[in-house]
C-alpha cells in the first residue's frame, strides 16, 4: 500500500460523506484525518448541524462497528466499559462478562459533558490505552478503535465541563457550523428528492483496510526542522503572556499525528510546515488553559494559536512539492545555494478552521556577503 492508496482511500471516504453531510468537506476532512492518525474527534457545536449523523456516516461509509452512548447524568461508567452479571451457568462460577458500547470500532459520546465526571472519566482509559479494565481485568478494544465525542457549547444547565484531562486526549476539536444558502438548499432538495430521512451509504472501506491507512500514515517522514517548527510552536503557547497554561507534549504528538494524517491524504510521504499550520488550531487550541484575565475579555484559544503561527518562523521546503531539508541556524552560517521558493499549499491539503490566521510567512535567511578570494601573489 502506497501513499497515493491512502489519498485514493480518503477521497472515496470523503465523497461518501459528502452525500450525507452537505457543504461541509474541510470539516470532513478534519474528521477522517483524525481517524487516519488514529486519534479522537471532539464535535463541539449547537444542536441540530449533524453532528451525530457525521460519526454514524464515517462508520457506515468506512466499514466500522458503530455504537453510540447518550450521555446524562444518571449514567454510571458500568454503562459504558461494561459489567460482569450472574447468569447462574457452571462457566466461570455463573460470572459473564457483558461488554459495554465502549468495545466498537468507532464510539460515539452524544452530549459528553452531559454526564458526571466519574462517568466521563470511564473514557481515559479508553481512549489513551486502548483498552478497559473491569473488576480487575484488563481487556483491549477492537483495532481501529476511534472515540467522537460531541457537546452543546451554548447551553450550560445540567452540564459538566469536561476536565483538562480527558480534553487533552482528543486529537482535534472542530465544529461542523451553519451550511452556507445554497448548501441548505441543497440539502433540502436531496431529502426531498429520496423520500426518505437517512442516506444510503455505499461501504468504501472495512476496519482491515482503515488499520492498513494506519500503518501506512506511521511511514509518512518528518524532518527535523519540522519537527522542530512543532515544538516552537507548542512552546511558543506555553511562553504566551496570555496562558496560564500551555500545549503539553502531548500536543506536540497530536500535531506530528495528524500533519502525517494529512500529507499522506494529500499522496506525500513527507509532511511540510503549511500541513502543521493548517491542523494548529484544531490540535491545539482546546489543550491550552487562558489567564482569568483573558478569559473575561473574551479572548478565545483560536486567538493565542493564530498569534503564535504568525510569530513563530516556519522553515522553508526545498521546492514546491519538495521535502523540507535542514536551514542554517547562525546567523554567520552561509545561505543554501538555490534560495527556496515560496511554498503554497494545494486546496486539497488545507483544513480551514482557523478563519482569521494569518496568512503563511516564510523566513527569509540572513543576508551573508561572500567570501572574498585572497589576492593572488604577485
Amino acid at each position: 500500500m502506497s501513499h497515493q492508496d491512502v489519498q485514493a482511500a480518503s477521497t472515496q471516504l470523503l465523497d461518501q460523506l459528502e452525500r450525507a453531510i452537505v457543504g461541509k468537506r474541510p470539516t470532513l476532512q478534519l474528521i477522517v484525518t483524525a481517524l487516519l492518525a488514529n486519534g479522537h474527534v471532539l464535535l463541539e457545536d449547537v444542536p441540530g448541524v449533524a453532528k451525530t449523523v457525521t460519526a454514524r456516516s464515517l462508520a457506515e461509509a468506512a466499514g466500522l462497528h458503530f455504537s453510540r452512548v447518550q450521555f446524562t447524568p444518571d449514567l454510571i461508567p458500568a454503562d459504558i466499559t461494561g459489567s460482569a452479571v450472574f447468569t447462574g451457568g457452571s462457566v466461570d462460577g455463573g460470572i459473564e462478562f457483558r461488554p459495554g458500547p465502549i468495545f466498537a470500532n468507532l464510539v460515539l459520546g452524544d452530549e459528553i459533558n452531559r454526564a458526571p465526571p466519574k462517568t466521563q472519566s470511564a473514557l481515559l482509559e479508553a481512549m489513551e490505552e486502548r483498552q478497559v479494565t473491569v473488576d480487575g481485568e484488563t481487556r483491549k478494544l477492537p483495532d481501529p478503535f476511534m472515540v467522537v465525542g460531541t457537546q452543546n457549547p451554548i447551553e450550560s444547565e445540567g452540564t459538566y465541563p469536561l476536565p483538562e484531562a480527558q480534553l487533552d486526549r482528543f486529537l482535534v476539536r472542530t465544529g461542523i457550523g451553519y451550511p452556507s444558502n445554497e448548501a441548505e438548499i441543497d440539502l433540502i432538495l436531496r431529502r426531498s428528492a429520496r423520500q426518505t430521512e437517512r442516506v444510503a451509504l455505499d461501504q468504501v472501506l472495512d476496519a482491515d483496510t482503515v488499520a492498513r491507512l494506519q500503518k501506512r500514515v506511521e511511514e509518512v517522514h518528518v524532518a527535523p526542522p519540522v519537527a522542530r517548527y512543532m515544538v516552537e510552536l507548542v512552546e511558543a503557547t506555553r511562553t504566551s503572556a496570555r496562558t496560564e497554561a500551555g500545549a503539553s507534549p502531548r500536543g506536540s504528538l497530536a500535531l506530528l499525528k495528524a500533519s502525517r494524517a494529512l500529507a499522506a491524504m494529500a499522496g506525500r510521504s513527507y509532511v511540510l510546515p503549511d500541513d502543521v499550520k493548517a491542523l494548529a488550531v484544531p490540535c491545539l487550541a482546546h489543550r491550552l488553559l487562558l489567564m482569568p484575565d483573558q478569559w473575561v475579555r473574551g479572548v478565545k484559544p483560536e486567538q493565542v494559536i493564530n498569534e503564535v503561527v504568525s510569530q513563530v518562523p516556519a522553515p522553508a521546503p526545498t521546492d514546491i512539492g519538495e521535502d523540507v531539508i535542514a536551514q542554517p541556524t547562525s546567523p554567520n552560517s552561509a545561505p543554501p545555494t538555490q534560495p527556496a521558493p515560496a511554498y503554497q499549499a494545494a486546496p486539497a491539503q488545507r483544513v480551514p478552521q482557523a478563519p482569521n490566521a494569518a496568512p503563511t510567512q516564510q523566513p527569509v535567511a540572513p543576508a551573508t556577503p561572500a567570501p572574498q578570494a585572497p589576492p593572488h601573489p604577485g
